[in-house]
């Protein structure tokens, strides 16, 4: 059974025979262990998707199990079990990393919406990297928007995967096996703007020789994505706004209307509010679009995701052959990604490009710049990694000639005094030069 889909459930009891009821019905098969020390052989063996941890466990505080867990099973959804009297212990366990809590005592209904709810989440977060405490939360807030039918604003910098995060709302919905149609609105032309959203007849404009559907249209019983929608002109903002209250759409040129079941995402690089403030952008569409609002965070602002970010593009693109070394990692930890995402997976694929080896090293990256905190260790870090080359060839070419210095200093194209004070630099780096024939 080791191929099933399993729930963990950490607690001093078995469950009663409701509860295993309950799970099985789900779909999961149920382990149980209440020895904190045995949660590892468990995660081991069988990698379960979900995990239960029960609030009455003597060997360790809920939040800092929760913790364990969590990095134990970076894949699986934790959800704490908490009394009624204990709303402080479970947000703890949400800062932790739990995804959601249960009250105890819980119904089974209640039992069987948390694990539907945290699977629902675990479908969109396929190929989305989240480990950072603040990109968990905004999953979480990502996640609950998703078992409803509201509208979504998601804002944020260029390049911090606002399209990304729509999708996960999307997957994690009811919605997740019918179409997600993304519409870059800065990207099209305003004048074809409105035929691209709502569709066109044949011979409602200049150029109309076929009928084509709108972006909502091709949307329907789906999810759409409107980006950069700050974008908009005004004039089509209110064509928008009605197509929003009346959830119809009529193509150019047609006198029918076409009925919507859509859910609408928006996002933007730009605060909405303040270009309502300006005059840019409609009041009465903004409140339209603004019922759930996320706030997608800058990648130096969540700096726990930049290394397994930087490990998923070099899987992702190197086919799992190569690794950042311990001095490029560094470095990209200081660095203050001014591009975000966008960039981080720009310069991996420009480093894979660039890499003679297995190991990607700082001059593969060739940041644009260090974070100025940081310049001083980068610069330390390019040098030391440039000396650590010069040291490997050195005892290669040493190893090539069995130690012989002068064979060694010849193919080199160094004088033998030059050999001996670089072998002597090299002992004082610890390199094992006495181990070669002299």
């Amino acid at each position: 059974m080791k191929n099933a889909a399993y729930v963990l459930w950490i607690a001093p009891q078995q469950p009663d025979a409701e509860v295993r009821q309950c799970i099985q019905s789900e779909g999961y098969q149920l382990l149980h262990t209440a020895d904190v020390t045995g949660i590892v052989g468990l995660c081991h063996d069988y990698q379960p998707a979900l995990a239960f941890i029960d609030c009455d466990l003597p060997q360790m505080a809920l939040p800092d199990l929760v913790s364990l867990v969590c990095r134990k099973l970076p894949a699986a959804q934790i959800i704490s079990m908490v009394g009624n009297d204990q709303s402080a212990l479970a947000s703890d366990t949400l800062q932790s990393g739990a995804i959601d809590y249960l009250l105890k005592p819980f119904f089974c209904s209640q039992l069987k919406t948390s694990i539907r709810n945290a699977s629902a989440m675990s479908r969109g977060l396929k190929d989305l990297v989240a480990v950072s405490h603040a990109s968990r939360q905004i999953l979480q807030l990502a996640n609950r928007a998703a078992q409803t039918e509201a509208s979504v604003l998601i804002l944020g910098e260029s390049g911090t995967g606002k399209e990304r995060l729509a999708q996960f709302i999307h997957q994690a919905s009811d919605r997740a096996d019918k179409p997600f149609i993304a519409v870059n609105c800065a990207a099209i032309p305003e004048h074809m703007l409105e035929a691209m959203l709502f569709g066109h007849n044949k011979g409602a404009f200049t150029g109309a020789v076929n009928q084509q559907i709108g972006k909502f249209e091709a949307a329907n019983g789906g999810t759409i994505l409107l980006d950069e929608i700050s974008e908009l002109p005004l004039a089509l903002q209110a064509k928008l706004l009605r197509v929003l209250q009346e959830r119809e759409v009529e193509r150019l040129g047609s006198n029918s209307r076409i009925k919507l079941d859509i859910r609408v995402i928006a996002a933007s690089n730009k605060n909405l509010r303040s270009q309502v403030e300006q005059g840019q952008f409609r009041e009465d569409l903004f409140y339209r679009l603004d019922v759930l609002p996320l706030s997608w965070p800058a990648l130096r602002e969540r700096r726990d995701d930049i290394l397994p970010l930087a490990e998923f593009f070099i899987n992702k693109y190197g086919n799992g052959k190569y690794r950042l070394s311990r001095g490029a990692a560094d470095v990209m930890l200081q660095y203050n990604w001014p591009g975000n995402v966008r960039e981080l997976e720009n310069i991996m694929q420009r480093a894979l490009v660039m890499a003679r080896g297995i190991e990607l090293q700082i001059a593969d990256l060739n940041l644009p710049q260090c974070h100025p905190q940081a310049a001083a260790i980068c610069a330390s870090l390019l040098k030391q990694s440039k000396k650590d080359a010069e040291f490997d060839y050195i005892l290669n070419v040493l190893n090539k000639f069995n130690g012989h210095r002068t064979r060694t200093a010849q193919a080199l194209g160094v004088s033998t005094r030059a050999l001996r004070y670089k072998i002597a630099a090299m002992r004082e780096h610890g390199v094992d030069i006495d181990a070669l024939a002299s």
